[in-house]
């Protein structure tokens, strides 16, 4: 290691990628693969952290989802495929591709893939805490 290089950081997220330190582009499809919320989602794929932003790229099974949870972390959710049906703070919402979502810091919302199809999503989380949320 150079002297201007630093020890690797270790990710918050159990499972996760570390960015930075000469890592700089990642294959979303094939970096590593974890589950999205161990008990209460089924949303499951790859993840990548820096030092502000935790990004991932998941997918939910047609007619599965995520329970009703919050974290405290803000999060954005754009949706590649399939139509996913979110409810945050009580509102229901019906996302297509190509829509984003915002989730605020310590909202209760859930989510899930309609029947027909499975979800594909890019998400992104600030950092201050790990990809995984409290089940509510």
């Amino acid at each position: 290691m150079s002297s201007t290089e630093s020890a690797p950081v270790e990710a918050r997220t159990p499972g996760a990628t570390r960015a930075g330190n000469g890592a700089y582009v990642f294959e979303m499809a094939s970096v590593n693969h974890l589950l999205g919320g161990p008990d209460y989602s089924t949303a499951e794929g790859s993840c990548v952290e820096g030092d502000r932003i935790i990004v991932a790229l998941m997918r939910m099974k047609a007619g599965t989802g995520a329970v009703a949870h919050s974290h405290p972390n803000e999060q954005w959710i754009y949706v590649l495929e399939g139509t996913f049906e979110a409810t945050i703070e009580g509102k229901k919402h019906t996302v297509k591709p190509g829509s984003a979502v915002f989730i605020p810091a310590n909202a209760e919302h859930a989510g899930r893939a309609t029947p027909e199809a499975d979800v594909v999503f890019f998400t992104c989380k600030d950092a201050a805490h790990t990809l995984f949320g409290i089940k509510s």
